[in-house]
């Protein structure tokens, strides 16, 4: 069994110009075309079994809407997760309504969201989340949209482990993209998730092997970030990792069955 823990989906209405925009802030084309549909043609191909898409709240205005779009994939090939806006201030009722929804988790992406992980609103968010139950992934490291301002550096993310100790953490691109060395310096071996996404093909192999033995394999989560990487490509490079079958077992699904109780 395979799960993407990684992946991104829209409303069909609205997917073709959101990856256009998207396009133009990272430079590249996507894989799939945004969709529902297009998401699960991809998993046919690459032989994915269930993906998790995690949205993007750039806006309070948008949280009602993002998160009624996510209740319809509460089971099956693709689950999604909710989201929050750090300035929201009924935080706590809509992490509820969000669990009360059959939502597994939430997504944070602090560069899109314009706010630094170590703002305190954020340790609010992920403090509430955990007491719920819920799952919080976060975009951790560099984005396209702001690569010199790092809005979730593993310093800060380090910072939050300590101050909140939330149970079910996972950082994106393993800990932080483009910010390897210091993920190794800050993270590793603490109680958190990394995940692939986007990154099997530009982190240096030594590296990633390094952290996976250190921090544990039973604590990484395959990811993609679909459709800005092709699942077909992502799963064949995993899958020739000089890794044992079991750490590959766990990595693929393993891990994520325990943490979404599949």
């Amino acid at each position: 069994m395979i799960i993407d823990f990684h992946t991104h989906i829209f409303p069909d209405k609205i997917a073709g110009r959101t990856l256009d925009y998207l396009s133009d802030i990272f430079g590249a084309s996507p894989f799939a075309d945004g969709t529902h549909t297009g998401l699960c043609d991809s998993m046919k191909k690459a032989g994915v079994d269930v993906s998790v898409s995690l949205p993007a709240v750039t806006k309070v205005s948008q949280v009602e809407s993002i998160n009624r779009f996510a209740s319809a994939f509460t089971e099956g090939a693709v689950i999604s997760f909710g989201g929050i806006h750090p300035e929201c201030e009924n935080y706590k009722e809509i992490l509820k309504e969000i669990k009360n929804l059959g939502l597994k988790g939430i997504k944070l992406h602090p560069d899109y969201q314009d706010m630094y992980f170590d703002d305190i609103r954020y340790e609010h968010i992920v403090d509430t989340a955990s007491e719920l139950g819920l799952i919080t992934v976060v975009h951790a490291g560099a984005d396209p949209k702001c690569p010199k301002d790092v809005h979730c550096t593993p310093k800060m993310a380090r910072k939050l482990l300590d101050d909140v100790k939330p149970e079910k953490l996972v950082l994106a691109h393993m800990g932080g993209n483009e910010m390897w060395d210091e993920a190794e310096k800050y993270l590793v071996g603490q109680n958190v998730y990394f995940d692939t996404g986007v990154i099997l093909d530009r982190m240096p192999e030594k590296q990633f092997l390094r952290m996976v033995h250190m921090h544990g394999a039973d604590r990484i989560l395959f990811g993609t970030d679909s459709p800005w990487a092709d699942q077909k490509k992502f799963v064949t490079l995993f899958d020739q990792m000089p890794l044992t079958e079991e750490e590959k077992m766990a990595v693929f699904s393993g891990n994520a069955k325990k943490l979404l109780g599949i």
